[in-house]
């Protein structure tokens, strides 16, 4: 079976038309007779001619098409975002491309490239944890090509973004853990880098300020979020004159090596030591021992909302004046989420 795409160019040499003829004809210009235009019309039918949709859409300057950069699919909340965004996407009859970062700032520089050449009419992206210069992000302004962040997000005010509001979120888990009798709280935060890290920090030294809570600093201890590192963290917690008697995690799957550690010294979890996360992800529910609750940052509303405003500013004429643009700061509450399983 001969499966060869039939181009303009064949049915032309078939007819003995140019080219420009043949193209004109398949659009109906005026310039074309109706006799020619039925001949290559029902030619085109006849061969099962399919018009070049890159060519089409080139002229149209537009793929429809949007680029979406995450930093690991592998984490659940990253395939909820995906999810939301394949359905804003499905309902504006666009395609999703998809690339990864894994972290590492100079693949997201990649990424970014690849996307600008492979002409995406539009970006989301969640950065790197270790971003921390938006030049190759903002950049793409010069090519009228939108972007808007969800999640980890820059310390930019020009720029679109929709996040979790870790402060409130914070609040709410050491509030938790002090209402229950907790009062040495350890923190296994992430790299400095990260702003949401910096805002737990600050949040909860905020709430033990106002609850007249001694505030020790050797209980903030930071992990790369490698198993390796957050082992390491534990392992400085747990060696402490007064080691805490819950710790508050900078996410689920941090939480799950934090634990395993725990475990791994003979502690007895959310009796011996409690532990609090965020994202409050699925999977934590069939674990013998989670968290004892976790903070929902909604992965999928975020996603979605991001979608959203960028399809908004797809919609909007390219002529637009920057200075003119008035920049969306989303932040979406989270909601301590107290695992069943277990009491204090």
């Amino acid at each position: 079976m001969d499966n060869k795409i039939t181009t303009l160019k064949e049915i032309a040499t078939r007819l003995k038309f140019s080219v420009s003829t043949v193209s004109r004809a398949l659009h109906n210009h005026p310039s074309i007779g109706l006799r020619t235009t039925a001949q290559v019309q029902q030619l085109a039918k006849d061969l099962g001619y399919e018009p070049n949709q890159t060519a089409v859409l080139f002229k149209q300057q537009k793929t429809n098409t949007i680029g979406v950069i995450l930093p690991n699919l592998k984490e659940e909340f990253f395939s909820q975002a995906i999810n939301a965004i394949e359905d804003v996407a499905k309902e504006n009859k666009y395609s999703v491309l998809i690339g990864q970062s894994h972290d590492n700032v100079e693949q997201e520089k990649q990424i970014i490239t690849a996307m600008k050449n492979h002409r995406v009419d539009g970006l989301i992206v969640s950065i790197s944890k270790y971003t921390n210069n938006y030049n190759h992000l903002t950049d793409m302004e010069k090519y009228n090509i939108p972007v808007v962040f969800f999640d980890r997000v820059p310390e930019l005010p020009t720029v679109h973004k929709v996040s979790s509001d870790i402060a409130a979120g914070t609040k709410q888990a050491i509030e938790f853990l002090i209402k229950n009798g907790h009062r040495r709280i350890g923190v296994i935060n992430g790299p400095q880098e990260m702003k949401s890290c910096r805002e737990r920090t600050n949040a909860y030294m905020d709430v033990l300020k106002k609850k007249r809570i001694k505030i020790d600093m050797s209980l903030v201890v930071t992990t790369d979020l490698t198993q390796e590192k957050t082992y390491q963290a534990m392992d400085e917690l747990l060696k402490l004159k007064h080691p805490p008697t819950a710790i508050l995690v900078i996410n689920d799957y941090v939480a799950l090596d934090a634990i395993q550690f725990a475990r791994k010294a003979k502690l007895k979890i959310n009796k011996d030591i409690c532990f609090v996360s965020y994202a409050n992800l699925p999977i934590t529910t069939y674990l013998e021992f989670p968290p004892l609750a976790s903070v929902e940052q909604f992965p999928y509303q975020q996603a979605k909302k991001a979608s959203e405003i960028l399809f908004k500013l797809l919609e909007k004429s390219k002529k637009t004046v920057p200075s003119q643009t008035s920049y969306q700061n989303i932040l979406i509450e989270g909601n301590l989420i107290v695992n069943k399983k277990d009491k204090i």
